[in-house]
């Protein structure tokens, strides 16, 4: 017993202190200024390689809305989901229309699927990428708390790692608490979860060649 008391306090104490790193690694935005790997997954088009271009000159804004949901209907990891809608947001941000477009689709889509684990989240995460991505004047989804939509998706789904990485960094800087236990959720999943241990490591600590569990090892 004294034991295992002894290596949960210690796991606790490793989960804590690579927190310690978290502020430190996401300078700016940290659902806009820094892309998600997606590997050879598909999304919007990107020909960018800095947050801060304009992704691909050519994409017509108009189709914004309608593209965004094709990707989105797909059965693709939550983590090509966050990076989707950070592109969306971007590209959002050059078209007040598309935007709002976007954001109407969402909801409905979220309140007509109430039990839609990323139905739910999607809608959410999307507020929360606004309103960090969007001046406040331009932001249709000012006022909205989009943790709450993230929330219930994961009383629904809440063995997901990836959601829980995206729940961690919507908290950064917020709720504390709330934040280091999504955290620990999206960490221990992460040993089973390459795309998701690959964005950890770039995220939370600075270093896409260091995984956690090395993180973890070296404490």
């Amino acid at each position: 017993m004294k034991r295992h008391f002894k290596f949960a306090r210690f796991t606790t104490l490793a989960c804590l202190s690579v927190l310690v790193l978290v502020t430190a690694a996401l300078a700016g935005p940290p659902l806009i200024c820094h892309p998600f790997d997606i590997g050879k997954e598909k999304s919007l088009p990107w020909t960018g390689t800095s947050w801060n271009l304009s992704g691909n000159e050519g994409y017509d804004t108009s189709h914004l809305a309608q593209d965004t949901l094709a990707l989105l209907d797909t059965k693709a990891p939550v983590i090509v989901r966050m990076e989707t809608l950070r592109r969306a947001t971007l590209y959002a941000g050059k078209d007040p229309i598309a935007a709002k477009e976007l954001l109407t689709r969402l909801h409905s889509r979220a309140n007509a699927k109430s039990q839609d684990a990323l139905a739910l989240f999607e809608f959410g995460y999307l507020v929360e990428t606004y309103n960090q991505g969007l001046r406040k004047d331009q932001n249709p989804a000012a006022g909205v708390d989009g943790y709450d939509f993230v929330k219930r998706a994961l009383a629904i789904r809440s063995a997901d790692p990836e959601m829980a990485f995206a729940a961690a960094l919507i908290t950064l800087g917020k709720s504390q608490a709330d934040h280091e236990e999504h955290v620990r959720k999206a960490m221990a999943g992460a040993q089973g979860d390459p795309l998701l241990s690959r964005n950890l490591a770039k995220s939370f600590l600075g270093n896409e060649k260091q995984s956690v569990a090395d993180a973890l090892a070296r404490k």
